[in-house]
């Protein structure tokens, strides 16, 4: 039930970004990228386009981010969304599709719910709760009103895609004093099996693990034989776990050959 995942979290360790629980800045490094936002201190957050579905007993993130949600419908949503933001002390700014990087102090000490975890969930015991999040709150219903009877949902719908209906609040922090270097190499990250555990295709996440022991997996083994040092993290739901390779000493080499047990069998057989 932790607000921030396992794999986030150990991305953010590895970053070196303060690993808060429901407050890893990631909207607020993006922005440390791009030479036009470096600039802005404090707070921020990504706002994101996505589905609620509503049933009888509850409200469940269907879609997030929305699919198949052109640029030119994004900047048209942007347009229309961002006077409301801005009475709020709340500046959106293109990120991607139905995605923005949101600029305020209201997102300052405020935890939020990564989308990997209200994804296909009940979404009551996700919704902020922080002193300063009855703002934010209303934000999204008056987003809710607006998109619902906006030109671009009924053409999605005409055509018979999901509606984006709602929005969501993520990634919210500042970095610290002492950021990390964008430009600085970060781990590698395999998204393969994150994006087919979380469509619940089981397929392809199967498929998913053939290519990576046949690729990466492949790679790191090589590497580790050359003598290099190598490191795998592998996340869950609720955990995460990391192995660092080390290359055997002399005397652990002379101790692993006479602790070997004695080989059995004909050269035939072996």
């Amino acid at each position: 039930m932790s607000w921030s995942p396992p794999h986030e979290r150990a991305l953010a360790g590895a970053m070196g970004l303060p690993v808060t629980d429901g407050q890893l800045p990631w909207a607020a490094l993006e922005a440390s990228k791009r030479p036009e936002l470096a600039h802005l201190q404090g707070a921020w957050a990504f706002v994101t386009l996505c589905h609620w579905q509503a049933t009888t007993h509850e409200v469940t993130m269907r879609q997030i981010p929305m699919r198949d949600l052109s640029a030119a419908e994004s900047d048209t949503l942007l347009a229309a969304m961002q006077p409301f933001f801005t009475q709020d002390g709340i500046t959106l700014y293109p990120f991607e599709a139905g995605r923005w990087l949101a600029h305020g102090r209201v997102f300052d000490g405020l935890p939020s719910a990564s989308p990997d975890r209200v994804l296909g969930r009940n979404l009551s015991p996700w919704m902020p709760t922080a002193a300063q999040a009855s703002g934010l709150i209303r934000l999204v219903s008056e987003m809710q009103m607006l998109l619902y009877t906006h030109p671009i949902n009924d053409a999605r719908e005409a055509r018979g895609a999901l509606t984006a209906n709602a929005i969501w609040f993520s990634g919210t922090g500042a970095l610290p004093d002492n950021p990390p270097n964008p430009a600085s190499a970060h781990p590698v990250m395999t998204p393969t099996l994150r994006e087919a555990a979380l469509q619940d295709d089981w397929a392809s996440w199967a498929s998913a693990w053939h290519q990576i022991d046949a690729t990466q997996v492949r790679q790191m083994l090589d590497a580790q034989t050359r003598g290099e040092s190598v490191q795998l993290t592998l996340c869950g739901e609720r955990h995460a776990q990391s192995w660092v390779s080390q290359t055997p000493t002399l005397k652990q080499k002379i101790r692993n050959i006479f602790s070997a047990p004695p080989i059995q069998g004909t050269l035939e057989q072996l």
